[in-house]
């Protein structure tokens, strides 16, 4: 509630004349207005709770009734938007006796609490601008994995050759949160950058539609047509999203005909493969299969400790490897789910001013996932407990020992890391006293073929694996 305070005091001081007139006026103001708001903050508040949830925000614009702040990433909006705003606009309602919207933007690939004013296609003689992509979505940052080496090679492929290597249109296609848009974004930066004579078009399918829908309102079709079709890449987030859409649908069909006929890039983003997605006619979805299809899946466990490797060090978060490997192990559907993982524990341990350990990890991923989970479960707590079922020490299932007793409870610790935790053949026979990954193999397969023909080794294993399952009600 400090934050919500210091705001208080931020509208208090809105309330001076000379503020007054600048919260009226429109352009420099806003900013020398924002600054006197985060200076006002850091006086009242701890370092870190500043540094993570104010310093980030970026006044974009101010008028008569619109706050506009840009906010660095998708999540970061969820927990502003969530906790702060109505906050904001009540304090601003009571204090200025007026209504004042707060609006969030977060770049091209959010729709959320954008300005809802359309885009203005620019006239026939006036310069093209370039959209403003997201700059921190680029290829090296991009974690790379088994799930996404090929659409990522390929991405890299079109940004360094566009509309050249035949890979036009490159659809980039796959679940929620995996990746679509950073490749996207990714593309566009690098062409930016790499090639700065070509005008590169980025947009979400829904603010294509948005500006179609608005140059009818204003009998302005040509325009927005030439806007369009003059890109040299363009590049359509969530091409879904244009389902059902049909005179859309229309207009999209010949500003791609266009474009492919003249050479131009065109890449795709969608949740499914192009024949799989309904409600988009034929022959536009016969486009979208003339060109490359690339999908990007779930991250597998060592993609995923990636990438809370690279998201903690984005972060300015030192987790301790425990702490992520816990993450990896329960977090498993998406990369944005992973990455709001990180968000929450940054979130909580400014709050409190308390550091990251597994006992916060472990009640954040409660928060997300729901109780009965599998928590706290890693190689070294998997072998634990092996361990006190078969009353075999711990340092003689990672050691050398080869009586029968001993090498059975270090395959049934090998089957279950590999089973339940997903870990790889490398890392378990690392733990498990630097064994070959091919011994590891072994062991797993042993163990799977003892379960069907063994009543006594399938009563173990179920067992602990119910055990693992506990409630942490």
């Amino acid at each position: 509630m400090t934050f919500v305070c210091c705001l208080l005091n931020m509208i208090n001081y809105m309330e001076h004349p000379i503020v007054e007139n600048l919260w009226k006026r429109t352009m420099v103001p806003y900013k020398t207005l924002w600054n006197k708001i985060k200076k006002e903050i850091r006086a009242t508040t701890n370092e870190r709770m500043f540094n993570t949830w104010v310093e980030p925000i970026k006044p974009i614009a101010l008028n008569k009734n619109n706050l506009i702040l840009e906010l660095p990433n998708q999540f970061f909006y969820e927990w502003i938007n969530t906790h702060y705003k109505n906050q904001f606009e009540k304090m601003t309602k009571e204090r200025l006796k007026e209504e004042i919207n707060i609006q969030f933007t977060i770049g091209v690939e959010s729709t959320h609490d954008r300005a809802e004013k359309p885009i203005k296609p620019p006239k026939e003689t006036a310069p093209q601008i370039k959209t403003n992509l997201n700059k921190k979505y680029i290829f090296s940052n991009f974690i790379e994995g088994s799930c996404n080496q090929f659409a990522k090679a390929a991405s890299i492929s079109v940004s360094e050759f566009p509309g050249q290597k035949g890979f036009n249109p490159l659809v980039i296609y796959g679940g929620v949160g995996l990746g679509k848009t950073h490749l996207l974004n990714a593309i566009g930066n690098h062409i930016n950058e790499n090639h700065p004579k070509l005008n590169t078009v980025g947009v979400t399918s829904e603010r294509f539609t948005i500006d179609f829908i608005s140059s009818i309102q204003k009998n302005n079709t040509i325009s927005f047509s030439q806007y369009y079709r003059k890109a040299d890449v363009l590049l359509i987030d969530d091409i879904q999203f244009l389902q059902g859409k049909e005179q859309t649908q229309e207009q999209f069909f010949h500003t791609f005909n266009e474009l492919y006929q003249k050479g131009k890039q065109v890449v795709l983003t969608a949740d499914k493969y192009p024949t799989e997605m309904k409600g988009l006619k034929e022959r536009l979805l016969s486009r979208f299969e003339s060109g490359l299809a690339v999908d990007v899946q779930p991250p597998d466990f060592e993609t995923r400790v990636a990438i809370l490797m690279e998201k903690a060090e984005q972060s300015g978060l030192a987790l301790s490897y425990d702490v992520i490997e816990l993450i990896a192990t329960h977090i498993k559907d998406n990369v944005r789910e992973l990455e709001s993982t990180v968000i929450r524990l940054l979130a909580r341990s400014s709050l409190t001013n308390t550091d990251i350990d597994l006992v916060m990890a472990k009640n954040v991923i409660i928060e997300r996932k729901g109780r009965g989970l599998t928590t706290e479960l890693t190689i070294q707590e998997v072998v634990k407990r092996v361990s006190n079922f078969t009353k075999v020490p711990e340092k003689k299932i990672v050691g050398k020992g080869r009586e029968r007793k001993i090498a059975e409870a270090r395959q049934i610790s090998a089957y279950l890391c590999r089973d339940v935790l997903g870990s790889t053949l490398v890392n378990i026979g690392m733990f498990l006293g630097g064994r070959d990954h091919t011994t590891i193999m072994y062991a797993y397969k042993n163990i799977e073929k003892r379960i069907e023909k063994e009543p006594r080794i399938r009563k173990t294993v179920e067992t602990l694996k119910k055990e693992f399952n506990y409630n942490l009600s």
